[in-house]
């Protein structure tokens, strides 16, 4: 890769977001991470220097705060870095009666999950274009395909980030960008402790996959230029039943496996 082009990962720190980051570092691809945990990022940083010979830059932020998505871009801008793909991972979820929801958290996570992710594709499209080359991945979910109750506004976030990301790769295609919305099912990670939802029936006593089987997963489907990629063949399934299945049960059914 070029001495100035760089894969952006948002969420590196942990889960499917590091396991991004080693598979793009294993290609000699040169990195910047984006994560809110400064002593992660230092000890990934650490780490890869000694084992990759790429350029790496850290930069501790959290995105779900206003005009973040505005420091990553002027943080990039100032090191003469051009990002040639954009992998926004970052996000989360929580679980609940909406109305007895935290506001605050709730905000946070539409900024985190929608504001955030629709700016850096925004910034990052427009000089993309510029350079008639770029590929941008957004992690949307499952969830993006039916309304889910008890996590309500977690599930209309990703499908927001699924539809987004179809229409764009339709717009930007024409100019040398591919779009990828990467739609993986319950995953082996933090997210459920953050949700706290670690005893839904979803994944109570369920095999998980790997956040490092997600990656390698959606790392191809970015590479192959796909613009949805759902991971898993149970999933694939869910996912397509849905269009044949009456919404009003679609929802009934969701919340019941939530639990």
């Amino acid at each position: 890769m070029e001495k100035n082009r760089y894969t952006l990962i948002t969420g590196a720190s942990n889960g499917i977001g590091l396991e991004f980051a080693k598979i793009h570092a294993s290609k000699g691809e040169n990195l910047v991470l984006v994560a809110r945990s400064e002593a992660k990022l230092k000890e990934i940083k650490k780490e890869f220097e000694q084992n990759y010979t790429i350029q790496l830059e850290i930069l501790v932020l959290d995105l779900s705060k206003e005009n973040a998505a505005q420091m990553v871009f002027e943080f990039t801008q100032s090191k003469n870095i051009i990002v040639s793909i954009l992998i926004n991972n970052a996000g989360f979820g929580d679980f609940g009666f909406f109305h007895e929801s935290n506001w605050e958290k709730t905000n946070e996570m539409i900024q985190l999950n929608i504001t955030c992710l629709t700016q850096l594709t925004h910034v990052y499209a427009k000089e993309m274009v510029r350079y008639k080359h770029g590929k941008i991945l957004n992690v949307s979910s499952i969830a993006a395909f039916q309304p889910g109750p008890m996590m309500s506004v977690y599930f209309a976030t990703k499908a927001f980030v699924l539809h987004f990301s179809e229409a764009i790769n339709n717009e930007l295609k024409e100019f040398g960008v591919s779009v990828t919305a990467l739609c993986p099912g319950p995953t082996a990670s933090s997210f459920f402790t953050v949700a706290d939802m670690e005893n839904a029936k979803l994944i109570k006593d369920k095999k998980l996959p790997s956040p490092k089987e997600v990656a390698e997963f959606g790392s191809k489907a970015l590479m192959n230029n796909n613009a949805v990629a759902v991971h898993g063949f149970f999933n694939n399934f869910l996912v397509n039943l849905v269009r044949f299945t009456p919404r009003n049960l679609v929802v009934k059914i969701t919340r019941m496996m939530q639990g």
